[in-house]
């Protein structure tokens, strides 16, 4: 048994927070934010909106469009680093807003990279003949988290808010849709990107002193980030392609992680591959981490740059560091 994506769905809030809104606040212009980042708006969620009622949203798309309802789902798979709470995993709620109870819901922590380890771990199930229909969701509220001070613009430019989501079953034809997986992490680099608390590292888990030192806001060494996510990126696709004696000219669209735009150019000018068969949509959304490959590529398909049979590559990097490759077959007419 071989899996392929029946179907793909998207949502981001209605909210458009723009460079120069977001600027005011951090000090930092409009043009600046672009050079560095390629971003020039993003989506913020409105109050009391969480992961899992973004995933919801994006997951009942998806099902809508593979003419399936919820009942048919054997299993869901929910990846995000902004869950709704500390516990329960989002995917819980998820299935309660589903009306689901009793299937698995699983909860993945890979940041970035956790829409691509879902798929990996979803190929798996139908593989085996464990479950027939999988939902895989990537889904985050970043905003609700981010420092809004000056001193932190270097990240807080780069989020936004949004969920994608995937319907994965059997292959009708018995050839594979998701032909190559490759995933990977590196936790020496962990602190390297990180929001240190709250966590059970410390005791307690979190005080005012460390809400006072910004402890709980995300920190990055974006050189760090830029350097690890190039390489990572461009060696994940060469052993894909490698392992499938294929070369770039076979692959009809590469979906990079949407983290910035200057990391997305600098991977495709090492691998050669031309602007037209790269699908970029960061500078309306920003980095919305485990839900940009899948926001991406549900875009994709709907304005048509997507045809049935095309080879489709999907990459990632994000905190961990983690990073991923997925080599797949469209099977679908659009």
């Amino acid at each position: 048994m071989r899996s392929q994506i029946v179907s793909l769905g998207h949502y981001v809030p209605d909210q458009i927070v723009t460079n120069r809104e977001l600027g005011k606040k951090l000090g930092i212009s409009e043009e600046a934010i672009v050079k560095r980042t390629g971003v020039r708006e993003r989506r913020y969620v409105t109050k009391g909106t969480s992961c899992a009622d973004l995933a919801l949203e994006a997951s009942r798309r998806a099902l809508e469009k593979a003419g399936l309802g919820a009942e048919d789902l054997d299993c869901i798979i929910l990846a995000t680093l902004s869950p709704d709470h500390f516990f329960p995993g989002s995917g819980c709620f998820l299935q309660a807003q589903l009306d689901v109870p009793g299937i698995p819901a699983i909860d993945i922590r890979n940041q970035c990279s956790g829409f691509l380890y879902g798929l990996s771990i979803a190929d798996q199930y139908i593989r085996t003949e464990t479950y027939q229909h999988i939902l895989v969701a990537g889904s985050e509220v970043h905003s609700t988290g981010l420092d809004f001070s000056p001193e932190a613009s270097g990240v807080t430019i780069l989020f936004g808010d949004g969920a994608g989501a995937a319907i994965l079953g059997p292959s009708e034809d018995g050839n594979p849709g998701l032909i190559a997986s490759r995933i990977h992490a590196d936790g020496r680099h962990a602190k390297e990107l990180m929001v240190e608390a709250p966590g059970t590292r410390h005791h307690v888990q979190i005080d005012h002193e460390m809400i006072d030192r910004r402890m709980h806001y995300p920190k990055m060494n974006g050189r760090a980030v830029f350097r690890s996510a190039v390489k990572s990126m461009v060696e994940v696709v060469e052993d894909i392609l490698m392992s499938e004696r294929l070369g770039i000219a076979d692959i009809a669209l590469f979906i990079f992680h949407q983290a910035n735009l200057r990391i997305i150019e600098a991977v495709a000018s090492r691998l050669g591959i031309e602007e037209s068969r790269v699908y970029n949509n960061i500078e309306r959304y920003g980095n919305t981490t485990a839900a940009a490959v899948p926001i991406a590529f549900s875009e994709a398909v709907a304005n048509h740059k997507i045809q049935k049979n095309d080879l489709i590559m999907l990459v990632s990097f994000g905190s961990g560091f983690t990073w991923a490759g997925t080599l797949l077959r469209w099977k679908n007419a659009t």
